[in-house]
């Protein structure tokens, strides 16, 4: 069994109601439920939320909403894995037990089905524990600056004042997109960063955070740039 958990709290303080906020015209959380039912991958769509309005939302668009959310773990500080471990035991009650999992974000609208499929496969093909989506910095992070308490600059690695962009080497940083797992990794609580996992990457231009009214505003923009593009 294949499970989509797509965690929706409605506690959002940035971005009041930001899980079902008019996104492009649509409620935010209805794009990730549409690439995961277009992906035709999972037997169980699930949105995990504690709030009934949320709740109605998930099902308008397609989604399951078997369990309410309970509210020791719809915190600011309830990290991803303990909601999609709390879904994954609430499948292993009702005698069904999921050999995969893949977490996808509510405020992903760039998600797309070929990418979770891709995403499956890099999984399967690896061996890995994880696979999640990822995308490159746009400048070398070796060469950022930090403000001081005396509001001057200075390099976090000074060292490479003077090497050239194209001697350094490349990083990557999470796309905040979705997260391929193993039931048994998951319920573990094994880190998703860390060399079990495989990088799904995806080209900077279909990755936002949306973290602030500016970011919802840019994310609109991008995202009808890309479907008239």
């Amino acid at each position: 069994m294949k499970l989509a958990i797509i965690p929706a709290r409605g506690g959002s303080k940035r971005i009041p109601r930001k899980n079902i906020k008019l996104f492009c015209g649509r409620p935010m959380i209805a794009w990730s439920i549409d690439a995961a039912r277009a992906s035709g991958l999972f037997d169980h769509i699930v949105v995990s939320t504690d709030d009934i309005e949320i709740s109605a939302v998930a099902k308008a668009y397609g989604a399951e909403v078997p369990f309410m959310r309970p509210a020791a773990l719809s915190d600011d500080y309830t990290g991803t894995s303990s909601v999609v471990a709390h879904a994954i035991q609430w499948y292993r009650a009702q005698g069904d037990m999921p050999d995969l999992v893949c977490c996808i974000y509510a405020t992903a609208p760039f998600v797309s089905a070929a990418d979770l499929q891709r995403g499956l496969q890099m999984l399967a093909d690896s061996g890995s524990d994880f696979a999640f989506s990822v995308t490159s910095f746009a400048f070398p992070i070796q060469r950022a600056i930090k403000l001081t308490e005396e509001g001057r600059v200075q390099m976090f690695q000074p060292e490479h004042f003077n090497t050239r962009s194209q001697d350094l080497e490349e990083a990557f940083h999470d796309a905040g997109q979705f997260y391929w797992g193993r039931t048994a990794a998951w319920i573990a609580d094994k880190p998703i960063f860390s060399t079990d996992a495989v990088p799904v990457i995806l080209p900077r231009h279909r990755v936002q955070d949306i973290d602030t009214p500016e970011d919802w505003e840019r994310a609109e923009w991008m995202f009808k740039a890309l479907q008239t593009g």
